[in-house]
């Protein structure tokens, strides 16, 4: 087997993903490597969780970061901020991924958990096709709705 068809499994090498993880990290964004960190951050965080599935993808993951990054600047957010990397850490993703009942994976999404519930979320359909102004206006519409002190919006069904 050639070094470019190894199983996902083994993920991509650190030195790829490194920048795109600090686009996020150094906003204040959690990583979550492990399964059992994203299990301890759902079952753990009071309010609203937003986890975003990062992705070395250069079309949509390049805007989904700016676009996150814009949104957070809102004055209304989750009460907490975490990332898994797809492709680089695979357990924590497909943890993370199994919280999104109902929906397909992709890469990159934004997923809005509430109680261990999925509240919202933004697939990679609803990301490529727009500017990271467009992804962070539709994300501060999410934290007005689902996030904050007041918010009781019911899960997704």
């Amino acid at each position: 087997m050639s070094g470019y068809n190894l199983p996902m499994s083994s993920g991509y090498p650190e030195q790829f993903v490194a920048p795109m993880r600090a686009e996020l990290t150094r906003l204040g964004v959690e990583e979550l490597r492990t399964a059992e960190e994203v299990d301890a951050a759902v079952s753990t965080t009071d309010g609203t969780l937003m986890i975003v599935v990062n992705s070395i993808c250069g079309c949509a993951a390049g805007k989904a970061r700016p676009g996150v990054a814009i949104a957070l600047q809102h004055a209304v957010k989750p009460a907490r901020v975490a990332t898994v990397f797809a492709g680089a850490d695979v357990d924590a993703t497909n943890r993370a991924r199994s919280y999104f009942t109902g929906y397909p994976s992709s890469s990159p999404c934004i997923g809005f958990l509430r109680g261990g519930k999925l509240q919202f979320i933004l697939e990679r359909r609803n990301i490529e096709n727009q500017t990271a102004e467009q992804i962070a206006a539709a994300l501060t519409r999410a934290f007005d709705t689902y996030c904050g002190t007041d918010a009781q919006a019911p899960p997704l069904t």
